[in-house]
């Protein structure tokens, strides 16, 4: 990766990212604004310079492969053979997903598995690039990320040891925080579009969507609600268009107070994704991770049952395989379809 003296930099900020112990670009692009800033103690204004000059400046390793946007078929594994068998092959590239269920379930986890699955070889089910991982709400887990690299020979034994053993691997993990819905827009707009068009990218994560509408939204503001939805739909769109990515949308659930079956959800299911309707709309695929009250045990270890469930899909049948959360990651279980 190319260091910070070809960037053309003041030597302030060249000095202020050394002293922080920043060296190189790919540690500038790994680290999100706030954090920069917080690390650096610079101002706004030149970490936004930073961030824009490294950006313009990175040039993937190697020629990366681009598909068209009529390509249809192409997947990204979820890390799982079992999850994978369930999904026809993983996350479709050039659509968005959704990932709705209740707090704890294993959202985060299967999405943090998707941001190392995506670095594996197109012959092993990823895309032989990155990820982005935004986080509205909570830290970055990256403790969690880090026992997940070193667990990954565990998770896919089937693998080539020089595909997660070997060095790099685990590194293209780009980290952004936006705590409000204006920093959502223009984290897409600017960096995850740099990243993807410099071909660092091509899995997006958003840690979650239905936070930032819950916490700047009420009820009463339902017409205001409905616009920012609708733009950032578009965004994720531009892009998927744009860029084939996979990208995927962690939600919230609310709870459901009658027999209704308006948002389409799982039949065992007393909960439903948040947004409603108008944001359902929006996602191509929308699956549904439900803890079941039961554990399941192996080699003595006990994990809390969970099913993940495939709400709708415009190439998938409705089913649903169980799984569990592992030291290792989020695995389906044998013998359930």
């Amino acid at each position: 990766m190319f260091s910070l003296r070809q960037l053309d930099l003041h030597p302030r900020i060249i000095g202020a990212l050394n002293k922080a112990g920043i060296r190189s670009v790919r540690d500038v692009l790994r680290v999100s604004a706030p954090d920069l800033q917080r690390l650096t103690s610079l101002s706004a204004g030149d970490v936004r310079h930073l961030l824009t000059a490294a950006a313009l400046h990175c040039r993937p390793r190697r020629p990366l492969p681009v598909l068209k946007a009529e390509e249809t078929g192409v997947t990204l594994s979820l890390g799982c053979p079992l999850l994978d068998r369930l999904m026809r092959g993983g996350l479709p590239v050039g659509a968005v997903t959704e990932l709705s269920g209740e707090s704890g379930v294993g959202k985060t986890q299967l999405a943090l598995q998707l941001c190392l699955s995506v670095q594996y070889p197109a012959r092993h089910g990823g895309l032989d690039s990155g990820a982005v991982f935004v986080c509205t709400e909570d830290a970055f887990p990256g403790k969690r990320l880090r026992q997940l690299i070193g667990e990954q020979p565990r998770l896919r034994p089937d693998l080539p040891a020089d595909v997660t053993s070997g060095p790099g691997f685990g590194d293209r993990v780009y980290v952004e925080h936006a705590p409000d819905l204006a920093s959502l827009q223009q984290c897409l707009r600017r960096r995850v579009a740099l990243l993807l068009a410099r071909g660092l990218v091509r899995f997006v994560a958003i840690d979650s969507v239905a936070s930032l509408f819950r916490s700047e939204l009420g009820p009463a503001d339902w017409q205001e609600r409905s616009k920012e939805l609708m733009a950032l739909s578009a965004t994720l769109r531009h892009l998927c268009q744009q860029y084939n990515p996979a990208v995927l949308c962690i939600n919230q659930v609310t709870d459901i107070f009658s027999g209704s079956q308006e948002y389409s959800g799982p039949s065992w299911s007393d909960v439903c994704p948040a947004l409603g309707l108008a944001w359902a709309n929006q996602v191509t695929v929308r699956l549904m991770l439900r803890r079941l009250g039961r554990t399941v045990s192996r080699g003595g270890r006990d994990s809390a049952l969970r099913r993940l469930e495939v709400v709708f899909a415009p190439h998938l049948p409705r089913a649903g395989r169980h799984a569990a959360v592992w030291k290792e990651g989020v695995r389906g279980l044998e013998g359930d379809d």
